[in-house]
């Protein structure tokens, strides 16, 4: 009688070792393949990035310069609050909320889009680059300032955010010639 166990056992443990390999090697894959080859897509100007999102966020900092952010009291509808430091995530979250904002607001400024007048916007410039930067690390103070609860960092991180912003308008905003000559 001619016994097949080495064979079976031989053919279970190759697939075994194959199975394994499979399994590894789809761990190892994308999920999506087509997500590394996706572009940002842009849906506004320069100008409604800066109005609707950077605006809004940099008003919390420096409100809180004025007004304790733990003073505000909660709307009546927190999940529907306009405002805020009177929202389900009011007071000194808010305070964090916007500077996380502002740091990840920072990366919208540097994908390629038109200008409010309708120019390209010098996201390519060492300086816009560099006043970017400082954009970033102006979030980061505002929500450092948020955790501390404390006046004193709150007025030291809007400096560093009215500083950042102040750069960049000078060169990009505040210009000679008004909307058509900036950005």
């Amino acid at each position: 009688m001619v016994r097949c166990g080495g064979v079976r056992r031989v053919l279970v443990v190759g697939f075994l070792v194959l199975a394994f390999a499979y399994v590894h090697a789809l761990a190892q894959a994308p999920t999506d393949r087509n997500a590394a080859s996706q572009q940002p897509r842009v849906y506004a100007s320069m100008l409604q990035v800066m109005r609707g999102v950077l605006y809004p966020a940099s008003n919390v900092i420096f409100t809180a310069q004025i007004d304790d952010p733990a003073s505000f009291k909660p709307a009546e509808h927190t999940s529907t609050s306009s405002d805020p430091f009177t929202s389900t995530y009011g007071g000194w979250e808010a305070v964090e909320n916007s500077g996380l904002a502002l740091a990840e607001a920072a990366n919208l400024l540097i994908i390629p889009r038109a200008c409010g007048n309708g120019k390209p916007a010098p996201v390519g410039n060492a300086d816009w680059q560099m006043w970017v930067q400082e954009l970033r690390d102006a979030g980061m103070a505002v929500y450092k300032a948020g955790q501390a609860k404390d006046n004193d960092v709150v007025l030291q991180a809007a400096d560093t955010l009215a500083t950042a912003c102040l750069h960049c308008h000078t060169k990009y905003r505040n210009v000679p010639g008004g909307i058509p000559a900036r950005c």
